[in-house]
Formats: C-alpha cells, structure tokens, sequence
C-alpha cells in the first residue's frame, strides 16, 4: 500500500528543488510562447530574431523561423519557414512564408502557404493570401483574403497579379 501523504510531500519537495535550479526562462521557453500553433517545418526549431532597435530595408531572405519586434521595410521571403510579428514590430512589406503570425503591425501583402494568424494585438492593412486563416477576436485587419491553396505560389512567381496573357495583351 502507499501512504497519499507522503506522496504529496515527495512531490512538493521535487517542485520546490525545480523552482530553485530553474531562476529564469530559457530562450526556448520565451520562443515557445510565441508559437501557438506548432508548425512541422524542417527549419521550425530555429528561429532567429530581430529586436526593438533593429531597422532594416530590402530583401530579407532566409532558410530559418524568424521573430521580428524591429522594423522592416521591403520583401522578407522565408521559403518554408515561420514568420512572427512580435508586438514591437513594424513591418512594410510583402511576406512571403509557411506561416504568418502578427502580434504587431503589418502593411503589404502576406502569403502564407500553410496559415495567417493576426492575433488580438495585431493590425494588418493589405491583402492575405493563404489557404487558412484566423483573425483572433480584437484583430484589426483591412484588405482581402483569398484561400485558394494555389495562390501562394503563383503570386510568388507573379508578384504583381498580373497575368501573362494580360501583359501580351497590352
């Protein structure tokens, strides 16, 4: 037989030894938070980040999950990867990623090729196209949204939305 009271005296004593080896949260712990939906991508584990004081314009390529709490203007293209929004970040740009998570602000288009989440932080002005998307209560979003699977990847090879047999034309 085992005794209840002593079970609980055991297990009290292992959380208190926990919450002394462990005085603060990891990289990983403070990553963790940000991705709410797990994303089975190659690269998922990895993600870089860019801070606060950061401002960058261009192309911002890469091979990696990236957090943004800077500021972007451009094209940032992720390939297969995630992309999150932190709440300090401020983007200008068309996104091009697997996923997409804004807690901040974002201008431009996004296409994600799996998922675009805009939380209740977050404030997107420009077209989404991806073929699942969830706005969480208190988003602010202005634009369309396409959800057809296939555009992601034609608008990657198209950017303008222009279509060949419109430009012959002209």
């Amino acid at each position: 037989m085992f005794d209840i009271n002593e079970m609980k005296k055991n297990v009290s004593n292992k959380l208190n030894k926990a919450d002394k080896t462990v005085p603060h949260e990891t990289r990983e712990e403070e990553i963790a938070k940000y991705n709410s939906t797990p994303v089975n991508t190659p690269n998922s584990t990895q993600l870089a980040s860019i801070g606060p004081s950061i401002h960058f314009k261009g192309e911002l390529t890469g091979e990696e999950g990236l957090i943004i709490d800077g500021k972007v203007e451009g094209t940032i293209d992720l390939k297969g990867n995630q992309l999150i929004v932190g709440n300090n970040g401020k983007i200008k740009a068309d996104v091009y990623a697997q996923t997409i998570i804004v807690n901040g602000s974002l201008t431009g288009e996004l296409h994600g090729k799996e998922k675009v989440h805009i939380s209740k932080s977050g404030v997107v002005n420009g077209n989404i196209f991806s073929p699942r998307v969830s706005l969480e209560d208190g988003a602010k979003f202005k634009g369309s949204i396409d959800m057809s699977e296939t555009r992601h990847e034609q608008s990657k090879k198209n950017p303008s939305g222009v279509q060949d047999s419109q430009l012959k034309r002209a």
